[in-house]
């Protein structure tokens, strides 16, 4: 067991790094301001799964980044489009994806992603009630980040995946040891279209992202299962869970989340089997779930481990802090560089989506977040500067 998750590890390890590092980049160079006001109308769905599709935003990123477009002023469609294509894929889940299961199957993925994105939105802004293209908050400074703020960008990527990586390694490997290969191919021979209907059961409510759930895709793979019921743990896993379903009922309404629903469950089907009957299994999956290590796989391997380590620390120092009523409960902290509604909810998003705070808000007027929990005010300085704000000095919020 430990030498098949050494194994897996050592394979995903240098896309995983390759991926954050290229998301760091996109981060750098994209203006602050330009998704939120590009997205509306018909046009915007297409430009929302353009945008999203590279997103390295996982399924528990996207929730809060998916709403939050809405309330700056995106349609409907176009945050459905997002929400449904970019947890699906991101550039670290599909270097990932080649690396395991070949180039063919992380290619036929993103089309994937981005038909169904496409598809949903398009649903959502014919059929969906009611119509939401206003105009949005926009601003006349199109910041860009910065190269600091992109390094710690993608820190925070890694950082808000890592436990799920984790998982996924492990449930591979145990996935690869303890279930015989002889078993997956003969259930897979009796019934193969049961296969993908009983992987979509499995992966609806499974809160996991992209590139953690790759592993896992992978081990089936090799176990005997084709390759098109691991396309439809690939879109289904990471696209729906039980948070995601909720968010969507509350934020868009029931009728919505039956087209987020349908487009996801039909559309996983039909594009797991017509991937199986495309490319012969061969040609389907070109890569391997485990080899030899070659150095670079080793170093990253270490290097990745160390960051996890380091992420685990901070992540118990944190509940430990938490637990302690001694220490502050929280920071106010004024913010420079919000010229708009659109920056102080985008701030906004990305402090609630940090696992070391529980309540963030955001003055516009005031130019000050207040942030309840236990996030050091050097890490709080770090988030707002990825954000792609200029903070001040924190202030501590005393526990009563």
């Amino acid at each position: 067991m430990l030498a098949a998750m050494i194994s897996v590890s050592a394979e995903l390890a240098p896309w995983l790094l390759l991926g954050a590092l290229v998301s760091g980049v996109m981060h750098a160079f994209l203006p602050s301001q330009f998704i939120a006001t590009q997205l509306r109308g018909v046009a915007g769905v297409f430009k929302a799964v353009v945008f999203g599709v590279p997103l390295p935003l996982c399924s528990c990123g996207v929730i809060p980044a998916g709403v939050g477009l809405k309330k700056d002023g995106a349609s409907d469609g176009s945050s459905l489009g997002f929400l449904i294509s970019t947890p699906q894929t991101g550039v670290d889940s599909v270097l990932v994806s080649a690396g395991m299961l070949g180039w063919p199957f992380a290619l036929f993925k993103v089309a994937a992603a981005a038909v169904l994105g496409i598809a949903g939105g398009l649903l959502v802004h014919a059929f969906g009630a009611p119509k939401s293209d206003s105009q949005g908050s926009s601003s006349s400074e199109a910041k860009r980040p910065g190269w600091s703020e992109g390094f710690w960008h993608a820190v925070q990527v890694l950082k808000t995946i890592w436990v799920w990586v984790v998982v996924g390694v492990v449930a591979s490997a145990a996935i690869t040891v303890y279930i015989p290969a002889s078993e997956l191919t003969a259930l897979s021979q009796r019934s193969p279209y049961a296969v993908y209907g009983g992987v979509l059961l499995l992966s609806i409510p499974l809160y996991v992202c992209a590139t953690a759930s790759v592993p896992i895709a992978a081990a089936l793979v090799a176990g005997g299962l084709p390759a098109g019921s691991a396309l439809v743990f690939l879109i289904a896993g990471p696209a729906t869970n039980v948070a995601t379903i909720g968010a969507v009922a509350r934020t868009f309404g029931r009728r919505i989340l039956v087209i987020y629903m349908a487009t996801l469950i039909i559309g996983s089907i039909v594009l797991g089997i017509s991937f199986d009957h495309l490319l012969p299994p061969a040609e389907a999956v070109g890569g391997h779930v485990h080899d030899e290590m070659g150095w670079l796989s080793m170093l990253s391997s270490i290097v990745l481990s160390l960051v996890f380590v380091a992420f685990a620390v901070d992540d118990l120092r944190a509940k430990f802090r938490r637990g302690n009523a001694s220490v502050n409960s929280g920071w106010n902290v004024s913010v420079q560089g919000m010229t708009c509604g659109g920056c102080s909810s985008r701030l906004e998003r990305v402090l609630n989506a940090n696992d070391e705070i529980n309540s963030a808000h955001v003055d516009l007027e005031g130019a000050q977040a207040r942030i309840d929990g236990v996030i050091s005010s050097e890490s709080l300085a770090q988030v707002i500067v990825a954000a792609g704000f200029e903070p001040g000095q924190p202030e501590a919020i005393q526990s009563s």
